[in-house]
């Protein structure tokens, strides 16, 4: 007698594993070029740096003394205080009855680290829109670093990158590595505006090349902002003293030219690192990883914010 399926059930594996394991999609996370890592802060929780304001030259005649003016000077502070981990194991019977079973914990310790990356760069967009406090412009020598959009339902235009490279050359910013980071809401909104170019030259080619890509995806050059898209920005409620936007993304503009240009600073206390040791009662295996870091901002100068609605286009 033949074989064929109705006598042949017990031989037929109806349910079949791949040995790809599908994996979660994460976009590209901001290059270590955008803030200042701070290499002098090897102990304690808390770094004080002494700032120096500019002198005020004054007009002399003859036998009349000269006026003894101090030069301006301050402190400003950077934080450990961010403090944060992950912990997961694995049981002695799923290595032994299970498939793939050292893939997954490969997968579970990269999906570990990269959320611990995914939230201290949420964390850093957040600590520079803080340099930008809301209730107010931000003026700074008299043109204003907090903007709200001024396109229609508080989009964003032209008029704002302009408006905010006029207020970065009023207070003496480079001209160099001015960068605008924005919501793809907002990007999409630029793009339906002006025609773009996909000529990726400069600074923003060596961005991309270093492994910075993915949804951080460079949009344009518009009026020497190197326009970068983020889904990180801080989201709520932002205001400049006149106009208030109750669903609002924070786009954050800066300039990255150097280590004294940039606004924010940054240190890793302890890098993101796994240990692991063997449970014999419960018969697993543990993992642990934990990480601490902090922010500080060293200038706000350097520092703009442009407010758009975050779901108008």
């Amino acid at each position: 007698m033949a074989q064929n399926r109705a006598n042949s059930m017990a031989f037929i594996e109806t349910e079949q594993y791949s040995s790809f394991i599908l994996r979660n999609l994460h976009d590209g996370l901001l290059p270590g070029t955008f803030y200042r890592n701070v290499t002098d802060f090897g102990s304690g929780s808390v770094l004080n740096i002494k700032t120096v304001g500019s002198v005020t030259i004054q007009d002399v005649a003859e036998d009349v003394p000269v006026d003894y003016t101090p030069i301006e000077s301050g402190n400003i502070q950077m934080v450990i205080d961010n403090y944060m981990g992950d912990a997961w194991y694995v049981t002695d019977e799923l290595k032994e009855d299970g498939a793939q079973v050292e893939a997954l914990m490969s997968a579970r310790s990269m999906e570990s680290t990269r959320a611990i990356q995914e939230v201290w760069e949420t964390r850093f967009l957040a600590r520079a829109a803080s340099g930008v406090p809301s209730g107010s412009p931000n003026e700074i020598n008299g043109f204003a670093h907090l903007l709200i959009g001024s396109g229609p339902n508080n989009t964003i235009s032209l008029a704002d990158f302009s408006a905010m490279r006029l207020a970065f050359d009023k207070a003496n910013v480079p001209a160099g590595g001015r960068v605008a980071i924005v919501d793809p809401v907002t990007a999409a909104t630029i793009e339906q505006m002006v025609t773009l170019t996909s000529d990726i030259t400069g600074w923003p080619q060596q961005i991309l090349q270093n492994g910075f890509a993915r949804d951080h995806r460079y949009v344009a050059n518009i009026y020497g902002w190197s326009v970068i898209t983020s889904n990180r920005l801080p989201r709520g409620s932002f205001s400049d003293g006149t106009t208030t936007v109750a669903d609002g993304v924070a786009n954050i503009f800066m300039s990255v030219a150097d280590d004294n240009t940039k606004p924010i600073m940054a240190a890793w206390r302890r890098m993101p690192s796994i240990e692991t040791e063997r449970n014999k009662d419960r018969r697993r295996q543990e993992f642990v990883t934990t990480t601490r870091f902090g922010f500080g901002i060293q200038r706000v100068d350097t520092l703009g914010m442009v407010v758009t609605d975050a779901t108008a286009v």
